[in-house]
């Protein structure tokens, strides 16, 4: 058993704290008193179906701190899985944080390796590894849904390491440890590769998001059936039926900024494909906006802000640009959202009241579709064909 130091405890990092410390001791830091105090109590940092009774059900060496020293003292690895978003002005992912946190794991604990696993530029961990004279730096990037990182911790699809070496074949054999799965694939590569992989991959997930949404727009504009034209194009296998239900965009926290950072990366190189995906979730977002307006309502009623059902996460979620092209309009916009009470989206009311929420708006606007909104369907107003993410 040795003792692992998690830096933040966001999606991935409490579901990566969570799976190993079945087997080693883990220390989980963040500056979210809340999550810790969470954790602390036996709870999880943050909710997701199935977590809870994960924790209760399993014996866990696990503990939550503040401190970043008290986690990084006599820590055989440290992995950093904090938040890198996009700079729109430097247009590069905001690394100050993954940055801060190896400089202040090292001046602690310099011999600890040190895993990234929050999404970073290409060429970002030779740089670190320049800065400090070391090789025990690597990238190790992750690959999970949100609202399920625990399955995806336990039945990873893959697991690459940017990292040829011992160290890389070490770290590898831990997220084995943590998996349930047997013969899961494994890929070192160099550093520089990791960080692509992880860039391309997201990117072809947005692509493949655009691809569909742009289906249903032509279908929708011509008066066709989204349904029968997407239910036949799927069934070729070489495309499959899975990850082609419309929505409003792609959004989320991953896919608008990795998308945008793979652009930066092209920078002086040919490519036409990544300034397609990125211009068509704006286009598609246009569209949704007009296309409400097309009903001349005088309210809209946004049902719930998540980007997935059973998450309770809204970063960049593509109904914010449908609400700000809304309310340019001067349309009133209200909003029914439980994993928040506060006003998070300026000039629109939150109402806490379903029935409430329902009698005022003129119309209901869900990326998702949910049961619950039945009784009231004929004022919704939706491009979900099979009400799943």
């Amino acid at each position: 058993m040795m003792k692992i130091a998690v830096i933040g405890a966001g999606y991935v990092g409490f579901a990566n704290a969570v799976v190993l410390s079945r087997h080693h001791e883990v220390v989980l830091v963040d500056i979210d008193t809340e999550r810790v105090s969470r954790v602390q109590h036996g709870r999880p940092a943050l909710d997701e179906p199935g977590m809870a009774e994960f924790m209760a059900n399993n014996q866990l060496n696990l503990k939550a701190t503040t401190k970043l020293p008290e986690a990084v003292t006599g820590a055989t690895w440290t992995i950093i899985a904090t938040p890198t978003n996009f700079n729109t002005e430097s247009r590069q992912f905001d690394t100050r944080s993954v940055e801060a946190t190896i400089a202040a794991a090292r001046r602690v604990n310099p011999e600890t390796n040190v895993a990234i696993k929050s999404t970073i530029p290409v060429g970002f961990t030779e740089m670190m590894r320049g800065r400090y004279e070391t090789s025990n730096i690597l990238f190790a990037p992750e690959f999970l849904r949100e609202s399920k990182s625990l399955e995806d911790c336990l039945h990873p699809s893959r697991i690459v390491v940017g990292s040829r070496g011992q160290a890389g074949q070490e770290f590898a054999e831990l997220m084995l440890e943590a998996a349930e799965d047997d013969n899961v694939p494994v890929l070192q590569t160099g550093p520089r590769e990791a960080e692509a992989i992880k860039l391309f991959a997201n990117s072809y997930l947005a692509l493949r998001v655009a691809y569909f949404n742009e289906i249903d727009t032509y279908a929708a504009t011509q008066d066709l059936s989204a349904g029968d034209i997407i239910a036949g194009v799927s069934m070729d296998r070489r495309i499959g039926d899975f990850y082609n239900n419309p929505s409003f965009g792609y959004g989320g926290y991953c896919l608008p900024k990795d998308t945008r950072q793979l652009l930066a990366n092209y920078a002086g190189i040919p490519q036409d494909l990544i300034s397609a995906v990125v211009k068509s979730n704006e286009t598609r977002e246009s569209f949704i906006a007009s296309d409400i307006l097309t009903h001349q309502p005088r309210v809209v009623g946004v049902h719930r802000l998540i980007m997935k059902a059973g998450s309770d996460n809204f970063r960049s979620s593509s109904i914010f640009a449908v609400i700000s092209k809304l309310r340019t309009a001067d349309i009133e916009v209200i909003i029914y959202e439980p994993a928040t009470n506060a006003n998070i989206v300026e000039g629109c009311r939150v109402i806490p009241d379903l029935a409430e929420f329902k009698r005022r708006s003129d119309i209901i606007v869900a990326n998702r579709l949910s049961p619950e909104l039945a009784d009231a369907n004929e004022k919704v107003y939706s491009r979900d064909l099979y009400a799943r993410d």
